[in-house]
């Protein structure tokens, strides 16, 4: 099971549950319909992928590992650890069932030949394209009735709610 890093530090918890109040205010001021919304997003944007690695024995995990790899070739087993927030334990777990299936190579560094760094292989690319493909229909669909410019505001949206502080945290670049 990987290990989940919470940070509570920036939101103090509410004095009281929330309870749930029509167009979306919780009785403490919390804004209960984003997160719900949020919520529901997120399990459908990687519902689809889910069912697709359940099918070949693999999890979200694994979806992780073979994304930002194929996103970062050479990319170093430690930087990928900062990305993933998880333990050594977990990862070795999942990037050893990748690479033994071929999805995923590691190779040594070129001046550092202990330094391990990770390749997507033809396989891992298609496996990671395919989930990606899916994904994006969703993103397509659910752009596409917005305004024109719109997407440029769904980004800084999504790149305003990660902890830019975070290592591995994307870099957002403009449209």
């Amino acid at each position: 099971m990987a290990a989940i890093n919470f940070s509570f530090d920036a939101v103090p918890p509410p004095e009281k549950p929330g309870v749930s109040r029509p167009h979306g205010s919780g009785g403490d001021g919390l804004d209960l319909e984003l997160i719900e919304l949020l919520f529901f997003a997120y399990r459908d944007f990687v519902g689809e992928p889910d069912h697709i690695l359940e099918a070949i024995g693999y999890g979200r995990a694994h979806h992780r590992v073979v994304y930002f790899v194929m996103r970062n070739p050479g990319l170093r087993v430690s930087d990928l650890l900062d990305i993933l927030q998880i333990t050594k334990q977990s990862l070795s777990r999942v990037l050893k069932q990748v690479i033994d299936e071929g999805y995923i190579e590691q190779r040594p560094g070129p001046v550092d030949r202990r330094e391990r760094l990770l390749y997507a292989t033809p396989k891992g690319e298609q496996l990671a394209s395919d989930l990606s493909a899916r994904q994006h229909v969703r993103l397509t669909r659910a752009l596409a009735p917005l305004p024109e410019g719109s997407r440029a505001i769904v980004r800084d949206f999504l790149a305003n709610m990660i902890d830019a502080r975070d290592p591995g945290a994307p870099a957002v670049t403009e449209d």
